[in-house]
């Protein structure tokens, strides 16, 4: 017979004939049960008679039940349950050349249209899209933070120079910067050296301004950590007090100027601190004494849609475990939509999850541990440890699908929203008589679904963390600011590389946005560094233990100079660009002689410029 496609419940079926439990005897049951046959499921409906209906009708149902159960003597149904002559079913693993049920893809209706919303119409610079998740407005309350813990803190030892909004900026920009620029140690980006020192960062400010906005850095009203302060150990203390108005900003912003395509996952990152405090969460031993923020992440793009931190148990629901309130509280069905699609690993997997999330119309698959509650027990036909790459094993439970699947390693995996096998294989590398051989193996479709994903995924989270050991904050409300940083500055570049391809232009790469994001927000960029900078670090605005730095000898100005005499010229406005081996000691210099138009070395400590000219003459 022809296989027949049903729908119940908004997702199709597809079953055989020969494979249904109700199918007897043609010749014994066959005049009786046609009657009874329900139109779209193809089986008969016992339980389709009214009340009124005579105990006689019901009396040969249920006789006619039982002769199909006994003339029937071994049958497999639809969902990988083999029945017995006996009527017990018994559940098995089932191969890939077995079919599945076809299942309809679920319906995708977001909230809102997925991809950037709410954008100005002039935003197109680096610290534009910056400024949308980071405004000017938060910029400001920090400074006015800061300068008020700045006269009570005892870490600054001289009297407190108030930091100004261009300071913030500027050590924001120094803290990408080293980012872009890596070194062993915070102090070589400020090291006096003629060869082996980056320059950019002493021409925006001097190390010891750079490391005591770094120590008083603060994001909340001092007189209000006091009160909190005095509520600890009871309901009402606020654990995230220090940093919770640009935790709670930034993490609105970041909903509010994009929405989420329909593949999505979430992702646990781990920062650690240098202080022990209460939001350290060991859930596992490779977390060592770190923080967890979960983040939602759109799957096209990498977008930090949005995140929470762990606050520890006593915040965490007593039901179930941290992996599922995590989820629920990150998937809100009324933010979002119906019809999304989830990539989860193992750590949040598990069978009463999915079926949750199908409540909500929300469709999950992931790897699962096979230790999970409610992963199938079941033995007969499950896969050997010592079969084959590409041998993979699955079973149906309801609306859950369960594989198993031979790669390098045993994987399982669930879903909600995946057939079993879709025909699809990938080249594996398998030991041959004397060499590897590359061939083809089957692959699970959610397998492979899942790598495509949450692949995609992993790049954006290069970004985070990687300059963050180099100053080590010696507060845990720091360390979460930088990590907020992070999120804005990715989420600002994935938005403009959206914003650029919705105009058919070409967006700037990762590397170029971020060093124009420097550039701008400690305002060197090239209109403002048309006079050359010293190399030397200069005087903190509010530092007086700084020295003044040495500077080049002055040139005197052109009309003062008689008719054929030699002047210096730096080469470019920039003098860290554009350099030329020096006439006399063969070392590069911005500098050359406007009338010999010869490169020579201008400084304190090697004039050749002087030298040159001296004999010469």
């Amino acid at each position: 017979m022809d296989p027949i496609e049903s729908t119940e419940n908004g997702r199709e079926y597809t079953t055989s004939s020969d494979e249904d439990l109700y199918i007897c005897d043609q010749d014994s049951v066959a005049s009786s049960v046609d009657s009874t046959l329900d139109p779209v499921l193809d089986r008969p409906s016992f339980d389709i008679y009214t009340p009124e209906e005579d105990c006689d009708s019901e009396a040969n149902l249920l006789q006619q039940r039982k002769r199909c159960r006994l003339s029937s003597t071994s049958s497999t149904g639809g969902d990988g349950r083999e029945i017995e002559n006996d009527g017990v079913s018994t559940e098995r693993w089932r191969s890939s050349d077995e079919s599945d049920v076809k299942l309809l893809q679920p319906d995708f209706t977001p909230v809102q249209v997925p991809g950037p919303k709410l954008l100005p119409h002039k935003c197109s610079s680096p610290l534009q899209f910056f400024q949308l998740l980071f405004p000017k407005v938060m910029m400001q309350s920090i400074v006015g933070h800061t300068n008020v813990y700045g006269t009570k803190c005892k870490d600054v030892g001289e009297r407190w120079h108030y930091i100004s909004l261009k300071d913030l900026k500027s050590y924001m920009g120094l803290v990408i910067y080293t980012g872009l620029l890596k070194c062993s140690l915070l102090t070589e980006y400020w090291r006096e050296s003629q060869y082996f020192s980056p320059s950019f960062p002493a021409q925006v400010m001097s190390y010891e301004t750079f490391v005591t906005i770094a120590n008083t850095l603060h994001f909340s009203n001092t007189t209000e950590d006091k009160q909190n302060y005095s509520k600890k150990g009871t309901a009402a203390y606020e654990r995230l007090g220090k940093i919770l108005p640009p935790y709670q900003f930034i993490r609105e912003a970041c909903k509010t100027y994009f929405h989420p395509f329909q593949n999505i996952t979430i992702d646990e990152r781990i920062v650690t601190p240098q202080p022990r405090t209460a939001l350290n969460a060991r859930e596992n031993k490779s977390t060592d004494g770190g923080y967890k923020l979960f983040a939602l992440t759109d799957c096209t793009c990498g977008y930090t849609w949005d995140f929470f931190i762990y606050e520890g148990k006593l915040r965490a629901s007593q039901n179930e475990r941290l992996s599922y309130e995590s989820v629920m509280a990150l998937v809100d069905e009324n933010m979002l939509g119906f019809g999304y699609k989830l990539f989860l690993d193992q750590f949040y997997t598990s069978p009463t999850l999915f079926r949750d999330l199908l409540g909500k119309n929300i469709y999950a698959c992931g790897p699962v541990l096979p230790t999970r509650k409610g992963f199938p027990k079941i033995l007969v036909n499950r896969l050997s440890k010592k079969a084959p790459r590409g041998t993979m094993r699955w079973i149906r439970d309801d609306d859950l699908l369960f594989v198993e699947w031979k790669d390098s390693q045993e994987v399982q995996m669930c879903s909600t929203f995946h057939k079993a096998y879709e025909g699809d294989t990938v080249q594996r590398k398998v030991k041959g008589d004397s060499h590897r051989t590359l061939v083809e193996v089957p692959i699970p479709a959610v397998v492979l679904d899942y790598n495509r994903n949450v692949g995609a995924v992993e790049p954006s989270n290069f970004i985070t963390g990687h300059y963050r050991v180099l100053h080590k904050p010696k507060k845990w409300y720091q360390c979460v600011f930088y990590h907020l940083l992070d999120i804005a500055v990715e989420n600002a570049f994935i938005l403009h590389e959206l914003v650029a391809e919705r105009k058919k232009q070409k967006a700037l790469t990762r590397k170029t946005f971020l060093e124009t994001l420097v550039l701008e927000l400690t305002e060197m960029d090239a209109e403002n560094r048309s006079a050359p900078v010293s190399l030397a670090p200069p005087v903190a605005p509010f530092s007086s233990s700084v020295s003044t730095p040495v500077s080049a000898p002055p040139t005197p100005p052109e009309s003062s100079l008689p008719e054929g005499s030699h002047r210096p010229k730096h080469i470019v406005p920039d003098s860290t660009v554009g350099r030329r081996k020096c006439k006399l000691c063969q070392l590069k210099t911005p500098v050359i002689c406007v009338t010999c138009d010869v490169p020579l070395c201008f400084q304190p400590k090697r004039d050749c410029f002087n030298q040159w000219h001296e004999n010469k003459v």
